[in-house]
């Protein structure tokens, strides 16, 4: 063995610090398993990334004790979702209804989300955090994986592990190694990202419009706004090569209220590219290996429900296998299989209804030059307001919500007696 090298092992190892990887990896601390997260990056810090936390996964932190503290981390709350099409302000989803504790969409930066899980998980001691340390291969032993191997600050590690969970997102390297082949179901369209100064008398709320073959996502960040431009799929590097300033003008024919602040969108070195894609495993689990989130799944953006499946992954795998891993007991291949049972059929209705969406609305506005305008379904939510909890049940809680199961062990929580 290299000196540089070694070896550690745990009954559960989490590749990948995103929202399911670090949800996971603290609920099974919480329930006394013994678990490993590892985080390729040196932080939680990436901008741009989905920043939407929904009434189910507010609810989660219910459950757990937690949404009082939740809350006090920096976010935008949004109770009705809305969206200028052409000139109609269009109220899409009504959340005051839904029957949870937190009746809205909170918009939180990604990062205060995942550091407020570590934080939370690490109050157990059955719980490991390794960032800058990046997964390179599985182990392999008599037809089962054993574990990773990782490329750390200190040198190469060996994780020797009784289960991996591959939560390492929609590029999974632990799905490639495994054999594990999404299939490719496609989006129409991707988006480009960057920021606008947020100016006084703005609205509060987040918000989209759509006009004249234009799609632009609003979110307000309190001292700025989060701007999503949906493009044509492959259409970015074209985009690049018009140069900003013509950006600029496809942006203020959109949202012609921004006219006076293209000066914050100078160069694309301010815009990140949302590369979208749609795709499933047809097998989340191999023996001793299980993928969830966005390596099982990815989703579209629409709705921004990719957060909300990848937490509601975390707890069914939670209330599934903390009991076994906990106990001694393997986490065998009917159990991983009922992981899988569980939430695929949530995904395909998502990504059913995200992808029926893409063909007769995203693709038909962007081929568009005309003046948007409501047609006459969308006009009912206009008339007929109770029509509004529809969206907001099926964005904000999703498909078979998940509520928490697995348990907190007495003697897990740091400082508990023994």
């Amino acid at each position: 063995m290299d000196e540089t090298e070694k070896t550690v092992s745990c009954r559960c190892c989490i590749v990948g610090g995103g929202p399911a990887g670090m949800m996971l990896g603290f609920l099974l601390a919480r329930a006394g398993v013994d678990t490993l997260v590892l985080e390729k990056h040196g932080d939680f810090f990436r901008d741009f990334r989905g920043d939407t936390i929904h009434p189910s996964t507010m609810e989660a932190m219910y459950e757990l004790g937690l949404l009082k503290e939740f809350l006090k981390l920096p976010h935008q709350e949004t109770r009705i979702l809305k969206a200028w099409i052409g000139d109609t302000l269009l109220p899409v989803a009504d959340f005051s209804y839904l029957p949870v504790q937190a009746k809205f969409l909170a918009f939180m930066p990604q990062w205060d989300f995942l550091d407020f899980l570590a934080s939370q998980a690490k109050l157990y001691p059955s719980f490991r955090l390794n960032m800058s340390t990046q997964a390179n291969g599985l182990i392999w032993e008599s037809g089962k994986v054993a574990g990773v191997t990782a490329a750390a600050p200190g040198g190469q590690v060996i994780v020797r592990a009784d289960l991996t969970i591959g939560a390492d997102g929609r590029g999974s390297l632990i799905r490639q190694e495994a054999g594990l082949r999404p299939q490719e179901i496609g989006a129409p369209m991707d988006v480009l990202w960057f920021r606008l100064p947020w100016k006084e008398g703005d609205d509060e709320e987040s918000f989209g419009r759509i006009d004249r073959g234009q799609i632009l996502v609003l979110i307000n960040r309190g001292t700025y706004w989060q701007c999503g431009y949906v493009i044509p799929k492959g259409t970015a590097e074209q985009i690049k090569a018009d140069g900003i300033a013509a950006l600029q003008q496809r942006v203020t024919a959109a949202a012609p209220q921004f006219a006076g602040r293209m000066a914050g969108l100078n160069s694309f070195d301010e815009v990140s590219l949302l590369t979208v894609a749609v795709d499933r495993l047809a097998l989340w689990h191999k023996p001793g290996l299980l993928c969830i989130g966005d390596a099982a799944h990815a989703m579209s953006p629409i709705g921004g429900v990719g957060i909300n499946l990848a937490i509601q992954d975390a707890i069914a795998a939670a209330n599934t296998l903390a009991e076994p891993l906990s106990g001694g007991s393997p986490a065998t291949n009917e159990l991983l299989a009922e992981v899988q049972k569980r939430r695929e059929w949530p995904t395909k209705v998502i990504q059913g209804i995200q992808v029926a969406i893409q063909k007769r609305v995203i693709t038909r506005v962007l081929a568009s030059t005309s003046k948007a305008a409501p047609n006459w379904f969308l006009r009912l939510f206009l008339r007929y307001p109770y029509l509004r909890r529809l969206p907001a049940a099926l964005i904000g809680l999703g498909i078979r919500r998940e509520h928490l199961l697995s348990p907190e062990r007495p003697s897990s929580r740091a400082g508990s007696a023994n």
